[in-house]
């Protein structure tokens, strides 16, 4: 497995806050999925990577049926106790790849949400599509942060710090705005042989944080949470400073950060 799948199983050390930390998916994401996919209640949906429930709650209300794998075990908790009401919704903890489904189950959609990287990629496609029921979709949805014109200054300051302690990306800064970052996705979806793309959308929005908010955020972050403790201290420390250093520019202390997600729906072949 490589290093980035191994990431993966730092989330559940963020399962206590995770849901309180990220940001509900808009709610035009949802109108618009189940108008690509003339999906209706109660249909089996099929959630890979479900994380505390962010994106199955919000199904589940509508009346959905939904199985939802999720691989860490304090996620996999939290996501019963929040979707205790719903009675067509079960959680099996266990990763996607080494989850074995009732013998003839089959599903009218699969989705990831914030999830999909971290399937195996030799894997993921394949085994979706022998999931879905003939016509059935699947849906991946990623939430990243966006740096559209006139972004938060402070993220150029903070940039320079990631970059002092070895935590940088190595690309250029900044990166191009959500409009014109290119998908893989839909490339992935069409390359699997499995799925033709059916429906794409870009959602942006801007979220206001106060520090404390905004640390516990980066807190729900993989990288972050794997960080060596004396560099995640440091980094903390600056965003606190650099926060508070200018409150005539922040009157209320808080940082703009602006949200982007990219959907793509593809049918199964």
């Amino acid at each position: 497995m490589s290093g980035d799948l191994r990431l993966r199983a730092t989330f559940d050390r963020a399962a206590d806050f995770y849901q309180d930390a990220r940001p509900d998916y808009p709610a035009e994401l949802y109108s618009d999925l189940l108008a690509i996919t003339a999906i209706t209640p109660p249909a089996h949906l099929l959630e890979i990577g479900c994380g505390p429930g962010k994106a199955t709650l919000p199904l589940a209300r509508m009346g959905f049926r939904i199985t939802a794998v999720e691989l860490g075990d304090a996620l996999a908790a939290e996501a019963r106790h929040r979707l205790a009401e719903f009675a067509d919704v079960s959680v099996i903890t266990s990763s996607f790849e080494d989850w074995e489904p009732p013998a003839g189950a089959r599903f009218d959609l699969a989705y990831a949400a914030t999830a999909w990287k971290w399937v195996d990629p030799e894997v993921k496609y394949a085994k979706a599509a022998e999931l879905l029921a003939p016509g059935g979709h699947l849906a991946v949805w990623n939430a990243d942060h966006a740096l559209p014109a006139g972004f938060d200054p402070f993220f150029t300051e903070i940039q320079k710090v990631y970059e002092e302690i070895g935590e940088g990306d190595g690309r250029p800064w900044p990166p191009p705005p959500p409009e014109n970052r290119p998908d893989p996705i839909a490339a992935e979806f069409a390359a699997s042989g499995h799925f033709t793309v059916v429906g794409t959308r870009l959602y942006v929005w801007a979220l206001r944080y106060t520090t404390d908010e905004y640390i516990a955020l980066l807190d729900t972050f993989s990288g972050h949470i794997a960080m060596e403790p004396a560099k995640r201290e440091h980094l903390y420390r600056e965003v606190r400073r650099l926060l508070a250093a200018r409150p005539d520019a922040r009157p209320d202390g808080r940082l703009v950060r602006h949200w982007s997600v990219g959907l793509t729906i593809g049918r199964r072949l």
